[in-house]
């Protein structure tokens, strides 16, 4: 192998392993620490020791993928609720994803569905329309504009009209890296309440813009959180440090920063 070839694939290495080894704001070019996939060796190890993740087991038994885009409000939402309500008789029937064919052989008053609260059904109570959460203009601030997908605030009042319990947290500036910890920790040790969290994707080095998705762990040693992401056909599940989580929460949207939702029911 010739020397002017032997350089070219050392630099090649060397390029491939900085861009695993750090992940970059496009915005900025500050770097982020590195994500860790959760169906890794790394991944599965952090879970296994981690001493917070009450949540974890009923957030993934009932987990499912936003269907478009602007969905990762009300899928998160369907997830939480379904987490909450797990075992109830009083879960809704949601029949809007049936097509008429699909019913059509069914003995008289035999209803097809399965209750829970799907991505879909969980809109209807809020006061966002489907059709704004997928870019009707509405006025923000005297002015006409679109808002797909939920702002924090948004997202806050779709689960409180859902009748659960909510402290909302907007990260800004003045808001103790320490203290968005500590929320996280203390909620993640405990069954039956949960964490939704509200980022943007650029800022912690992730491609996309702002995204919602519940956490589902925190593992000490390394000081990272589980982000349970709702579209696991582009990000998936990852082990995220809180530093970097909070760089991603510490960004504005049309109103006000980012932030997170410690969820519970009344």
């Amino acid at each position: 192998m010739s020397l002017l070839v032997r350089v070219a694939l050392a630099f090649v290495l060397a390029t491939t392993v900085a861009s695993h080894a750090l992940a970059r704001d496009e915005a900025t070019s500050v770097p982020v620490q590195t994500l860790v996939v959760f169906n890794s060796d790394e991944g599965l190890a952090r879970l296994a020791r981690s001493t917070a993740k009450a949540d974890f087991p009923a957030l993934a038994n009932q987990f499912e993928a936003q269907s478009n885009v602007a969905f990762c409000g009300p899928t998160t939402a369907a997830i939480v609720l379904n987490a909450v309500g797990s075992g109830s008789l009083d879960l809704p029937h949601d029949h809007s994803r049936l097509h008429p064919e699909d019913i059509q052989y069914l003995p008289s008053g035999f209803d097809l569905t399965v209750p829970r609260f799907t991505q879909d059904n969980v809109i209807g109570k809020g006061a966002k329309t489907r059709a704004q959460v997928l870019g009707e203009p509405v006025t923000i601030n005297g002015k006409q504009v679109r808002d797909p997908g939920y702002q924090l605030r948004q997202m806050d009042e779709l689960l409180r009209s859902h009748d659960l319990v909510t402290r909302l947290v907007v990260v800004d500036d003045k808001k103790p890296e320490e203290e968005i910890r500590a929320d996280f920790v203390e909620n993640l040790k405990h069954a039956g309440d949960y964490v939704i969290v509200n980022y943007r994707r650029e800022a912690v080095g992730q491609r996309g813009g702002a995204h919602i998705s519940p956490l589902g762990a925190y593992d000490a040693e390394t000081d990272s959180v589980l982000v349970m992401d709702v579209n696991p056909a582009s990000a998936g599940w990852v082990w995220m440090p809180v530093t970097t989580l909070i760089k991603g929460m510490r960004t504005f949207d049309t109103i006000e920063n980012r932030g997170y939702i410690l969820v519970q029911a009344r």
